[in-house]
């Protein structure tokens, strides 16, 4: 891949080229890792290598592809240390959302990722069961455009075993990925329809938008009531719900905020001003296949001021997730 920014000559000119290169740095980090807070960590540590060759005059034919050489192998590093800690993580584990309709422009842009392509949640979790070297290549390749032998020079591997890794991690994606598509805009209204029956407590109209073996997903983390495990089947989750939304709407200062998250329909639910989830809607073939609510305050704080879950719960008398 060719850079078109060139090397810079001076300081204000590096400034300009990093803050050009931190898009291009996070959009790999949180693909690889699923957690604006890790990539975040792995885009500073890869900035300031750049920023370190660039001070000590070292001529970068790509400062491009010099960044996403450096960002691939931290991210890799992260993603094996990342690993353990997700197999001691309490309940379902889901990516930290990004919102990508630019509401959460005021925390940085950058972290839409360059495009919302290639980052809904569905996805990410489906890369979670690759290798750090399979993840790596299938983004680099089939996400960022980088040629075969640009990707052997940057996961430092030869070319016919970075494609061998291509093939397996692709044929293992592509099988276990929806076979049907909705247009965005079929996306737009179906999500609306969810939402107004969700919030009007509107079952059998929840229901009639519910793929017939939909998945609902919630993460705490430990640190929010949540699901204790995931829940499948058209009449379960419409029950499961619109259960939660009766509940919440016996609070006057709850709002649905309806968003992108991760390029797919969803919505903030704020208390109260603070926000206390996030819901992201995997939406095919016509019906909503998929519900994955992010509750973990430590995976929302990114986006804002968040509310206390469980003192909310207390305050509604205790409701489980389950109920």
């Amino acid at each position: 891949m060719t850079d078109e920014t060139g090397s810079p000559a001076a300081a204000p000119d590096r400034e300009q080229l990093l803050a050009a290169l931190r898009p291009v740095a996070f959009g790999i980090a949180y693909r690889m890792l699923g957690s604006v807070t890790e990539a975040e960590d792995v885009v500073q540590e890869a900035l300031l290598r750049v920023h370190r060759a660039l001070q000590s005059g070292e001529q970068l034919a790509s400062p491009r592809a010099f960044t996403a050489t450096v960002t691939t192998r931290l991210a890799m590093d992260e993603l094996r240390s990342a690993r353990v800690r997700r197999e001691r993580y309490v309940g379902a584990w889901l990516p930290e959302p990004i919102l990508t309709d630019g509401q959460g422009a005021g925390q940085d842009p950058a972290r839409a990722a360059e495009t919302a392509d290639s980052l809904s949640m569905a996805l990410l979790v489906l890369l979670e069961s690759l290798s750090p070297e399979q993840r790596a290549v299938l983004l680099l390749h089939d996400v960022f455009g980088y040629g075969y032998d640009e990707v052997a020079t940057i996961v430092g591997k030869g070319e016919a075993n970075v494609r061998q890794l291509a093939v397996r991690a692709r044929r293992h994606v592509e099988n276990r990925r929806p076979r049907f598509t909705t247009t965005p805009e079929q996306q737009t209204e179906l999500a609306s329809r969810f939402f107004t029956a969700a919030r009007t407590g509107d079952l059998a109209g929840l229901e009639s938008l519910l793929a017939h073996d939909v998945e609902l997903v919630g993460d705490g983390g430990g640190k929010a009531p949540s699901l204790a495990r995931s829940q499948r089947g058209r009449s379960r989750v419409a029950h499961t719900l619109t259960n939660w939304l009766r509940a919440l709407r016996r609070l006057p200062e709850m709002e649905i905020r309806l968003t992108e998250v991760n390029g797919d329909p969803g919505a903030m639910f704020l208390v109260e001003g603070r926000l206390l989830a996030v819901w992201a809607l995997d939406v095919r073939g016509g019906q909503v296949a998929g519900v994955r609510a992010v509750v973990n305050p430590d995976k929302l704080v990114h986006l804002g001021p968040v509310g206390d879950a469980n003192a909310l719960i207390r305050r509604l008398g205790g409701l489980r997730p389950g109920d």
